[in-house]
C-alpha cells in the first residue's frame, strides 16, 4: 500500500514578487504599475483603459502574472473578475470590479467570444482595465475579429522562455520556501531532462516534496529516480 502524504506544505503563491522575469522584467513592471495605479483609476468611457495582453508559449509565466495581478488587486482592496476556458459562458459583468482578466483567449468557443467581447463593451462603460492572456500574438488568435482587434489593441508582451539560470533560480526559490533542499545534482537531473517550462518544473517539485514525505527520506537523486519508477515514467 502506498502511504499518501497530509497535504502539510505551503500553497504555491502567485505573486509579482514569485515571479523570476527573467527576459520579461517590461511586462513585471507594467503589471506592477497597474496594479499600483488601480485605486486611484478615473478612468471614463470617453478615455478608455488600453488593455494588455501578454503572450507566451506554455510555462513563460502568462497566467503566474495574471494571477499575481488579481492578487495584488485583492491585497488592496479591489475586486477583480476572472474568466479563462473553464468559465461556460454566458459570463456576467459586476460593476464592483476594478479590473477584468481574460486567460487561455487562444481556445475560447463561440459563447466564449461572444462573453469575452461583451466583457470588453462593459469594461470600456465603466472604465475597468482588462489584462488578458494568450498562446500566441492577437494577430494570430483564432477568434471573432472585433475580440481579436480589442485584444491587441492595447499594450501587448511577448514572454519569453525562462534561461537556465533563470529557471534554477526559480526552483531554488521555490525549494526554499517548501524547506527542501536540492542539490547541485538534483537541480542538474531536472533542468537537463525536462523541459524549462516553469509550471512542468513546479509541478515536478510539488510531486518530489510529496513523495519524499511519503518516503520520509531527504530529496536526493536516487529519490527522484525511485518517484518516476512507481510512477512508470520514461527517464
Amino acid at each position: 500500500m502506498r502511504q499518501i502524504p497530509l497535504a502539510i506544505g505551503p500553497a504555491s503563491l502567485h505573486t509579482f514578487d514569485g515571479f523570476v522575469p527573467g527576459a520579461n522584467a517590461a511586462a513585471l513592471g507594467y503589471l506592477r504599475a497597474l496594479a499600483a495605479s488601480l485605486p486611484h483609476s478615473a478612468a471614463s468611457p470617453e478615455s478608455p483603459v488600453a488593455p494588455v495582453y501578454l503572450w507566451g508559449s506554455p510555462g513563460s509565466g502568462k497566467t503566474h502574472l495574471l494571477r499575481a495581478l488579481t492578487e495584488a488587486a485583492n491585497e488592496r482592496g479591489q475586486r477583480a473578475g476572472w474568466f479563462d476556458l473553464a468559465s461556460p459562458a454566458p459570463w456576467h459583468f459586476d460593476e464592483a470590479w476594478s479590473l477584468l482578466l481574460l486567460d487561455t483567449c487562444e481556445s475560447f468557443d463561440k459563447a466564449q467570444q461572444q462573453a469575452a467581447f461583451t466583457m470588453f463593451i462593459e469594461a470600456a462603460t465603466h472604465g475597468v482595465p482588462i489584462a488578458a492572456a494568450g498562446a500566441v500574438p492577437p494577430i494570430d488568435l483564432p477568434l471573432r475579429d472585433d475580440l481579436r482587434t480589442r485584444l491587441g489593441w492595447g499594450h501587448v508582451f511577448a514572454l519569453a522562455p525562462l534561461a537556465e539560470s533563470d529557471a534554477r533560480a526559480a526552483l531554488r526559490r521555490e525549494a526554499d520556501r517548501r524547506g527542501i533542499f536540492l542539490s547541485d545534482e538534483v537541480m542538474d537531473y531536472l533542468l537537463t531532462r525536462f523541459s524549462r517550462d516553469l509550471q512542468h518544473l513546479m509541478a515536478l517539485l510539488e510531486r518530489l516534496d510529496e513523495f519524499a514525505l511519503s518516503q520520509h527520506r531527504a530529496v536526493t537523486l536516487p529519490l527522484l529516480r525511485r518517484m518516476f519508477e512507481q510512477e512508470g515514467a520514461e527517464l
